[in-house]
């Protein structure tokens, strides 16, 4: 491809010189060239230059990727991040997290573990019809995987799972590491290769032709052995080859050098894709995945916020947004196919739906991400705000600059309030728009004024729900130091009849979570119980988060370790009243928990039970 030059007029020094070398970037001329100085004002000339920004996603081989500087983006938040202690997320809500991860333009939807329990198979599978099947932005359809231990029980039920989409995919694991071979496994290292080798030739044989295969605790294994089961699984088949430091123990420069080795020493490694996947005990799963990138990995494992098991992951906003911010100047030019401005959306639904809020100095996404409230910074800001801000918040979606110059108050119509919740980055329309109208009614009937936080508050609460099994209709507290506390609740069932339990407690919250299970007959354990104010003031909305536990001991298995795990359910509700806030937390819960009892029993399975 011929070289792009640009000559200044009037002197014909070069200005740009740049020969594009990837056929996947787009040229395009900008803007036209003129003099400052009046003796050369009459001067001017085109200055072609290179969109980084434009870039085509390459079409989808599983064993290549015809761009050397595309990254593909696996996200592993509904498989590890719903790992999370109370993550617990419904089959519909896994399916909205699903739908939006295909918009936000993720390569590859780890959807779940399906032979950890019926509910997550039908899941998975589910996911498959729906999102594997659907074609989002320029084309795009995800591929679908779901992950399985190196068995055939456990492959077999990831392919009855994911074969339903257009692109699926069979993730098989196996630990490397001495202290896992020796201690978990009990397995010598030949023993440990011929199952790796022997499984993935087993997925491949029942039709699955796009396999990932990951040494668990890679970062920990001696590289020798590393390069030894890598190239006998690709003898075999495998398409990916994950590379994970699974508990988080390796620093920057170390896991660059294991991926460049094993790029450097593994037999076949040519024809295969090298992943990355970084646990942040920590604190290095970014910094780690972006140093495997730079050593040559072109599959990046990710989660929305970070979450997962213990520590989390590597964030997939991080590590994002880092290679669009930096990837051009000293990340070698890697780039994504993730549409940026979803980010936002993305980050606020996992939230509210996993029950795990982001800290307010998280990167990228937290509330103080964008904040500035020292002196010399806010001076900064005004004059210029490239001095503080490094990432446009209108890049991830966020858009707090009110352009419309709409306030929303009780006078306030639908249009309005939808073109509000666009500029905070929420898309929302029909049922779920009518439903977060009525809610916003009813708040600025009480309150003067209606912030952003109000709002996405309100969002969370109304929109970022489960299906409801009970509905809060109505309930009422009299408290004080005078006597015990009591409270009236007013549910409704799904067949829309009213149910009324009164019932006393050592406050008015105890007093009303008994009078609800006094209605819904569901013995619970109440684990956690967290409540913030949204914004200043004594009219602050207040964010209620709960966690439950059935008392009948809903199970699951775990993915690594194989214990069986107690599944936990969280639930959030916001309101004026911190009482009703409570009580919507509450049943959002109980919601997630029933609906779930549901599924079990719609598949006949038992509650406790897991498919091993």
């Amino acid at each position: 491809m011929a070289s792009i030059t640009a000559n200044h007029p009037i002197s014909g020094n070069p200005l740009i010189s740049f020969r594009p070398k990837n056929p996947f970037l787009q040229t395009q001329t900008l803007f036209n060239f003129k003099p400052s100085n009046p003796k050369h004002s009459n001067s001017s000339f085109s200055v072609p230059i290179v969109r980084c920004s434009i870039r085509r996603r390459p079409e989808y081989t599983p064993n290549h990727i015809p761009d050397p500087n595309y990254v593909r983006i696996f996200d592993t938040t509904l498989r590890d991040g719903e790992q999370s202690p109370g993550a617990t997320m419904t089959t519909k809500e896994k399916l909205d997290v699903a739908r939006q991860l295909a918009k936000l333009g993720v390569d590859i939807i780890e959807a779940g573990f399906p032979a950890s329990s019926e509910a997550d198979l039908e899941a998975v599978k589910l996911i498959a019809k729906e999102v594997g099947n659907g074609v989002y932005e320029e084309g795009h359809v995800p591929v679908i995987c779901g992950l399985a231990r190196c068995n055939k029980k456990d492959i077999d039920k990831a392919w009855e799972a994911v074969k339903y989409a257009e692109k699926p995919r069979i993730h098989t694991f196996i630990a490397t590491s001495e202290i896992h071979m020796n201690y978990k496994l009990k397995m010598s290292r030949d023993q440990v290769v011929e199952k790796a080798r022997s499984m993935v030739a087993y997925a491949r044989s029942i039709g699955c032709e796009d396999v990932e295969f990951s040494p668990e605790d890679a970062g920990r294994s001696d590289p020798e052995f590393l390069y030894h089961i890598l190239g006998e699984v690709i003898k075999a088949g495998a398409t990916t080859l994950n590379i994970p430091d699974t508990v988080g123990y390796t620093v920057p420069e170390e896991f660059g050098q294991l991926i460049a080795k094993i790029k450097a020493n593994t037999p076949g490694v040519e024809d295969v894709i090298i992943s990355t996947h970084c646990q942040n005990d920590l604190g290095l799963s970014t910094a780690n995945t972006l140093a495997g990138a730079c050593a040559g990995a072109r599959q990046l494992e990710v989660t929305i916020n970070g979450i997962g098991e213990r520590a989390g992951n590597a964030s997939l906003e991080e590590v994002v947004m880092a290679l669009k911010c930096r990837g051009e100047q000293v990340l070698g030019g890697l780039y994504t196919g993730i549409n940026t401005q979803h980010i936002l959306m993305s980050s606020k639904m996992v939230e509210e739906y996993s029950g795990l809020h982001v800290q307010p100095h998280k990167a990228i996404v937290g509330a103080n991400a964008f904040a500035h409230e020292s002196g010399i910074h806010q001076d900064g800001m005004l004059k210029h705000k490239d001095t503080y801000e490094i990432i446009s918040p209108e890049d991830i979606g966020l858009n707090r600059a009110n352009k419309s110059g709409i306030v929303l108050g009780k006078l306030s119509g639908r249009h309005a309030l939808q073109a509000k919740m666009l500029e905070l980055g929420y898309e929302i329309e029909g049922k779920e728009l009518d439903d977060l109208f009525w809610r916003f009614k009813s708040v600025a009937e009480k309150k003067k004024k209606i912030t952003d936080d109000d709002l996405i508050a309100l969002m969370s609460d109304e929109v970022f729900q489960p299906q409801f099994v009970w509905q809060l209709q109505n309930v009422q507290v009299t408290c004080g130091s005078l006597g015990l506390s009591t409270a009236t609740v007013k549910l409704i069932d799904a067949d829309g009849q009213e149910h009324i339990s009164c019932s006393v407690g050592t406050g008015p919250v105890d007093a009303a979570y008994k009078a609800v299970d006094l209605i819904v007959k569901v013995p619970v354990t109440l684990l956690e119980y967290s409540m913030n104010a949204v914004t200043q003031g004594i009219d602050a909305i207040a964010s209620t988060r709960v966690l439950i536990r059935g008392e009948n001991g809903h199970t699951s298995t775990h993915a690594l370790t194989g214990e069986t795990v107690h599944r936990t359910f969280s639930g959030t509700g916001a309101d004026m009243d911190i009482v009703i806030s409570s009580v919507r937390a509450y049943v959002g819960a109980l919601n997630k928990m029933m609906s779930f009892r549901k599924l079990l029993a719609k598949n006949n399975k038992p509650e406790g039970s897991a498919v091993i």
